[in-house]
Parts: C-alpha cells; structure tokens; sequence
C-alpha cells in the first residue's frame, strides 16, 4: 500500500436530476459524512438547471469538484446572459483556493435531447488509511491532442481500475477531450496547459506522450515527480548516448539518465522489473513488431549475424499534424521506403535483441538493417524479417522456440505453421500482435528463417503497451482495460 500522504481520492460520478447541491447526500451514503458537510457549504446555488460549474481539484482546505449539465436544450433559443458565449462547452477551470470566482457559462446547444442530468466528480486530499487503502489510482496525461495521446485517453477513460484525472496540452487548451478526439463521449475534462511537475501532482502514475526530443527536456523536473512515470517517446530506450544523438540527430540533454534507471516497459522480456518500476521508457512501434517477432529466436541463440527486416506502417504513425507524407492524395496509393537503414528504432532493436541472448546465455553479435516502408492504411504495422540460421535447424525446433516463448502471453498469437500469415486487420485496434514464420531450404549449410508479425502501432505499438505497464506497476490484471477484439474487417 503506498505510503500515506497527500492524495487525491476518488469517488463515483453521482447523477441527480436535481441541483448539485445534494451531491453531499449521495456521497454520505458511501460513508464520507465529512465530505458530504464540506461540498454542501462549498457549492453555491445554481440559478437554473442549463448553467454548470468546473472548478479546478484542490485538498479540503478548497474542494474542487466538477459539475456539468448534460445535453440540454435551450429552449430560449441561444446563449443567455450570465457570462458564456452561445454554445460555450462546461469546462472552464479555475480554482477557490487561489480565490478565484468560479466562471458560470451557459449550455444553451440547439438540437440536442431534453435530458437535464446533473454530473459531478469529486477528487480530494484525505489522508486516513482507510482511504488509502480503498481509493481509485489516479492518472495524467501529458501531451494530450496527439494520436498516442487519444489512444491513452481512449484506453484510460474506461479502464476499470484507475481513474484518468488530467490532460495537458500546449494546443487546443480549455476545449473539452472530445471535442478534439471525436470518438471519445463527454468526459469531464479538458485540456489544461499546466508545468510537468504540476500535472504529476498527487497521481499515482504519469504518462509522457511527448514527441522524441521533448519529453528529454523534462528529465531534471521528472526527478522530483513522486508518481511512475511511463514515457511513450524514444529519449529514455537507449542504453548509449552516442546512438542516441547519432540516430536522434542532437545530443541527448540528461544523458545520465541513459544508465538504465529507465525499465524498458517491454512485459515479454522485463514483466518483473516492470512490476518494481519508477520509470518506464514504453518501446516505439516498430521496435515492439520486429523484436517480439525475434525475442525467442535471440534467447535460444538464433538470431545473430545480420538480420534484415521490411516493416510497412500506417499513416497515424507520422503523428496528428499534417505533412507531405501523410497527404492523402500522395499516401492513399503508394508504397515508399524512407529513413532506409537509418531509422530511429535500428538501435533500440539491436539493443533489446542482445539483452535478450543475455537472458538465454548467449553474447549474440548481430546487426539490424531495417527498411521502414510508407504504407496507404491509418493504423498497422506489418514487419517481416529474415534470420540467416544453421542448415541443421529445423521445423519443429522454431516452432518448439516460438510456442515454448508466448504459450503463456496475453497478447501474442503464435499462427500454426503451414497456415495463413500474420495480417494487420486481423490485430487493427487490439492489443494482440500475430506472428508467423516460414523456414526456407538449406543452402550452402545455411538456411534462412522469415518471421512475420503484425500489430497496431497505437495500440500494442504505442498507448496500449504503455497501460500494460502501467497495470503491472498497479499490481491490475495485466489485461485490464486492453483486451478487447480487433475490429473486424
């Protein structure tokens, strides 16, 4: 149980088709009579049922909470009076205990349904061990408004063991989540442009969704954050500063923190030091693909020499903001190599191929030469790669290798030998990476070894393998909140 201190604790949306004030007696009924006095003296009167107020969380000493009126209609026909602009979305923070009024806004939206049902969050310090004990973790989000960003809040939002309690971003600030992720329903939160270390404050884990070379910067202020961090970028994989600044471009700003102090947040190779993790430095899409495609084949001391790979990838992969290689016109009917033997990833590979034959016995001398292709599809990555082995090594030792491997993974699915290859629609959306293999004929007493895998590079590529982390860190079933099936087709 983590030590008790200062710390937000979670209690259950309430929704009362009456005024928020009497959230107080809802939460008396959980037994947090407390809370309940407290909130009923704290929340002013509302004047009508189509206003709401958003206040910024804050300890007892100014209980923040959030309230909001759900699609109601105005029938007046517009905005009103009382300080909103028409159409004004109910998600303007500001904080009582800085003294600030609270900022009332109307909900007047033409067209939507007659419900007038009134929600309410509450998040504040309580330091008993009882409510330690009980209490929901909590979450942030830093770098919100990306693709990895929406999959994290997508993922977050609806996870059955913590709660996503703040998103930062230095764009789109004050806008609801929604309104900039469309598939997302109304969440209660918005887009808050707040320091790091501020964001981290009384969470029990942080995300970094920051792009490679930004999240680096924040590495002296990361060291004073209580909570685990999980960053998806790739500042933290590396184990050598010299790689780093060769591949990356520039030089790495804390190069110290390249010592290992960051776990590599790969479960199929580090799940226990996951478990035990501060920091997590979460695998880049191609890296996840291609490795867990040769992870086995490395431990058992197969994959050595040079090994060349082909990884064809979706659009999302280029990020949310628009440029020529993500133009629809000039990517929905092409295929293109690019950073051909020079992508980002190469060393981070390598790197967790050799940890690998570490693990099995074996100092593997190999080299990675990868060619990263521009694929017409949003999401997806399908990687083949090609081992040169021993002409002795045969059909039942890989496939021994590769069922003795992930007979036991959550999320990896070894396909018969002989059946169809691995394909991305059928892991679109999902956690579960698919991998085949094909043995060739010996020639001149060697053999070659193809493996395919496919996966999606926003889920088991990107935010999905950051909450399996995350879950291991919690102590969760590792399948909590990311199992769900592919979409078909």
């Amino acid at each position: 149980m983590p030590a008790i201190g200062r710390r937000e604790v979670a209690l259950k949306r309430v929704h009362l088709s009456a005024q928020p004030r009497e959230v107080g007696a809802a939460i008396a009924l959980e037994g947090r009579q407390g809370l309940a006095d407290r909130l009923r003296r704290a929340i002013p009167p509302l004047e009508a049922d189509d206003q709401c107020l958003v206040v910024r969380d804050q300890p007892f000493e100014g209980v923040g909470a959030w309230v909001g009126a759900a699609d109601r209609r105005d029938e007046r026909g517009g905005g009103g009076d009382r300080g909103g602009a028409q159409g004004e979305h109910p998600c303007v923070l500001r904080s009582w205990a800085q003294g600030v009024n609270p900022r009332w806004c109307d909900r007047g939206q033409r067209g939507q349904s007659d419900r007038a049902t009134w929600g309410m969050t509450v998040r504040a310090t309580d330091t008993t061990e009882a409510a330690m004990a009980t209490s929901t973790p909590t979450v942030s989000v830093i770098g919100g408004t990306g693709y990895g960003g929406a999959e994290l809040i997508r993922l977050l939002h609806r996870h059955p063991g913590v709660e996503l309690a703040r998103v930062t971003s230095i764009d789109r600030v004050g806008e609801p989540l929604e309104a900039v992720h469309l598939s997302l329903e109304p969440t209660g939160l918005c887009f808050e442009e707040i320091p790091p270390i501020e964001a981290a404050d009384g969470m029990d884990v942080v995300f970094l969704a920051l792009p490679h070379k930004v999240s680096a910067t924040y590495a002296s202020d990361l060291r004073a954050v209580t909570a685990k961090v999980i960053d998806l970028s790739g500042d933290y994989r590396l184990r050598d500063a010299a790689a780093y600044e060769r591949f990356y471009k520039t030089a790495h700003p804390h190069p110290e923190e390249l010592d290992g102090r960051w776990v590599y947040g790969l479960p199929e190779l580090n799940r226990p030091a996951i478990r035990e993790a501060r920091r997590v430095a979460s695998p880049g899409c191609f890296a996840t693909t291609v490795v867990l495609g040769l992870l086995p084949l490395a431990r058992a001391g197969l994959a050595s020499g040079r090994i060349q790979a082909v990884a064809a990838t979706g659009s999302s992969g280029s990020g949310a903001y628009a440029k020529a290689g993500t133009h629809h016109p000039l990517r929905a009917n092409n295929l293109k190599p690019y950073k051909v033997l020079g992508h980002q990833h190469t060393p981070e590979i390598e790197q967790t191929l050799r940890e690998a034959g570490r693990r099995g016995g074996h100092e593997l001398s190999l080299k990675l030469e990868l060619v990263p292709v521009s694929a017409p599809l949003p999401r997806g990555i399908l990687a083949t790669s090609f081992v040169t082995v021993d002409a002795a090594v045969d059909q039942a030792l890989v496939a021994r290798v590769f069922d003795e491997a992930y007979a036991d993974e959550p999320f990896v699915r070894v396909l018969p030998a002989g059946g169809r290859a691995a394909e991305v629609v059928a892991v679109k959306g999902s956690m579960f990476v698919e991998l085949s293999w094909q043995l060739g004929e010996p020639f001149e007493g060697r053999r070659q070894l193809a493996v395919s895998t496919a996966a999606d590079n926003l889920v088991k590529g990107g935010a999905g393998q950051a909450v399996q982390s995350m879950n291991l860190i919690l102590g969760l079933g590792e399948r909590a909140g990311i199992d769900a099936p592919a979409m078909w087709p």
